[in-house]
């Protein structure tokens, strides 16, 4: 948790909530998610836990307008969120394409993964996976 919140802090996230061992943030910044996506991928890619391997872990990212209430976010764009990153593999972060459309031009490198038919949305969705994030084992 330290070491998530920390990099939370560091690239303008706030902390919405936890679930499970997981973590729902928000940025106003989409380059700035991804930043903080990254980070978190090498923090744990970096720290060992005993004589085990490195802590491994996915992330996934959506933007999109959604419902504020009781200091929780809900709607569409948060389900899709929670759906992209439950696509993605230990070690990987995951986006969908309006990500992708809205960093381009600002030195993000991407690799398709397809397109995806999602629990709760009658449309498949195209994903991209974040060069530079290495999967798991």
């Amino acid at each position: 948790e330290r070491i998530t919140r920390g990099r939370l802090a560091a690239h303008g996230g706030r902390e919405i909530k936890t679930t499970g061992d997981g973590f729902m943030a928000s940025f106003a910044s989409t380059a700035r998610a991804l930043q903080c996506a990254l980070s978190l991928q090498q923090a744990f890619g970096e720290r060992k836990v005993g004589a085990e391997a490195a802590i491994v872990v996915r992330c996934g990212l959506n933007a999109g307008e959604p419902i504020a209430e009781d200091n929780d976010l809900f709607g569409t764009a948060v389900t899709l969120a929670a759906r992209v990153m439950g696509e993605a593999a230990g070690g990987e972060v995951l986006v969908s394409d309006v990500i992708r459309q809205l960093v381009a031009g600002k030195g993000f490198r991407f690799e398709e993964r397809g397109v995806r038919h999602l629990k709760g949305f009658d449309e498949p969705v195209r994903l991209w996976a974040v060069a530079g994030a290495r999967p798991g084992p």
